[in-house]
């Protein structure tokens, strides 16, 4: 197919677009740069065009012309993935949900947003009527509700209700397909909200979702300084298996990443120390505070409801999540990070194993997420770069001799990045809903190569 930019511009010329190539470019990134590989992979990745529909009826008038002219349609919201999961990989069209902003309902138990909704927004909304939402990223100041979905997987919260891939966190999502006549569907059951979940939109775009909100808890930030990472591993566990202890985040991280880079919260830790991040009820937070002074080796070291007059400091998981790696490369350019399972039951003896291996090339961070209901960590450890070379070597050390998987974010793929499989139920639904494969094209290798398995060390996309 070759597509038609002209015909396809004019066509939705009465439409928001923005063809400027200076802005263009500038909506075609999102935070890719996090990946030295990716950084030097996609910097020349831009589209033809960027249009903003402002309903869903726009939205289907610019699927059909673009479907019929051949154009390749890349959705995004603000573009703070890490993966370029919404870079334009064939050029095309930036299909940009910045004026579909708005919170359409909030029920007893529920809310329902378009998908360029900013979760900060969702969030304050909701807290207005007594609520609140029950996942959310550390970059909900700017992140979009559909962009979450369609590129995120977990994040706060997750502690207390398991991250997206947990059933009862999305009720519902409504999506457009792109076809000669786009249809509007939606997806409800878990089974079905999976196609389009975590697809990075090659499956529709989501212009509408629907998911719990939770009565509104009053929250505190808590620091905690604690003598060795293992044992704020130890303490971590200790609270998040606590159920008297009520959380919204809990995370924790090796020395010496707070003191290097939690610059504004330096005043408050010891260079020394690893640190514990608990975001708890202030109903629990007695409790939590026993927890920590029954623990040797603890010490609180900062509560938010105690701070100093004018003092004001970022929310804890502004600290947390890759907001921690984000933190890192402000202070330090060199500094890359992974993603990877600590399986519990062998936790302690592969967090001795990876630092014997690799020592302060690789300082660990945790974030405690519940799986099925237990209490396990996810590790987005921060990496020293020395060289692309030196960082594949790390993933496959990882990978095939520690045994630990490794969700790679240096790669922009579906599966690269974590499935590390076909997913059939995702690639059946895009041959419904995508016949063309004209959606976010290049970000699912199922739909050119449904057997491939992955090589170690090899760029699906970016093969030497």
């Amino acid at each position: 197919m070759t597509a038609d930019i002209s015909a396809c511009r004019e066509a939705l010329a009465h439409l928001d677009i923005d063809d400027n190539p200076q802005t263009v470019r500038q909506k075609s990134r999102d935070f890719y740069w996090y990946s030295p590989i990716l950084k030097e992979q996609l910097d020349d990745v831009t589209a033809d065009l960027v249009i903003a529909p402002r309903s869903v009826e726009e939205v289907v008038e610019i699927l059909a012309a673009c479907w019929k002219h051949d154009v390749p349609v890349t959705t995004r919201g603000a573009g703070t993935g890490n993966y370029g999961q919404a870079m334009p990989l064939s050029g095309g069209v930036v299909l940009h949900m910045k004026h579909m902003n708005e919170i359409l309902e909030i029920g007893d138990d529920y809310f329902v947003a378009q998908g360029g909704t900013v979760i900060e927004h969702i969030e304050r909304s909701l807290r207005a009527v007594g609520k609140e939402i029950r996942l959310f990223p550390s970059t909900m100041s700017s992140a979009t509700i559909a962009g979450f979905i369609a590129g995120g997987s977990s994040g706060v919260g997750a502690i207390r209700w398991g991250g997206l891939r947990n059933p009862a966190n999305i009720r519902r999502l409504r999506l457009v397909t792109m076809e000669e006549t786009p249809q509007i569907i939606d997806l409800v059951g878990a089974s079905d909200i999976s196609k389009a979940a975590h697809a990075y939109g090659v499956n529709g775009v989501i212009v509408e979702v629907e998911m719990p909100a939770d009565p509104a808890t009053d929250w505190v930030d808590v620091i905690i300084g604690v003598d060795t990472f293992e044992n704020s591993c130890r303490l971590a566990l200790e609270i998040g298996d606590d159920d008297t202890v009520c959380k919204r985040m809990l995370s924790n991280f090796e020395a010496p990443i707070p003191f290097n880079y939690f610059r504004r919260h330096r005043p408050y830790l010891e260079e020394s120390e690893a640190v514990v991040a608990v975001t708890v009820s202030t109903e629990t937070l007695d409790r939590l505070v026993e927890v920590v002074e029954g623990f040797d080796g603890a010490t609180l070291r900062l509560r938010y409801d105690q701070l100093e007059e004018g003092v004001k400091l970022p929310a804890a998981f502004e600290l947390a999540w890759n907001h921690t790696t984000l933190r890192a490369l402000r202070v330090d350019p060199t500094i890359t990070y992974l993603q990877m399972m600590i399986p519990r039951p062998v936790m302690f003896e592969k967090l001795a194993e990876v630092k014997d291996r690799f020592g302060d090339e690789l300082l660990l961070h945790f974030e405690f997420t519940r799986f099925d209901g237990v209490v396990s960590p996810v590790g987005i450890p921060i990496v020293r770069h020395t060289s692309n070379e030196r960082l594949e070597e790390i993933i496959q050390i990882l990978e095939l001799e520690l045994g630990l998987p490794v969700f790679n974010p240096h790669r922009i793929t579906l599966e690269e990045g974590g499935m590390k499989k076909t997913n059939p139920h995702q690639l059946a639904f895009k041959k419904q809903a995508d016949p063309k494969g004209l959606l976010n094209p290049g970000k699912m290798i199922a739909w050119k190569d449904p057997d491939w398995s992955p090589s170690p060390g090899k760029t699906y996309l970016f093969a030497e």
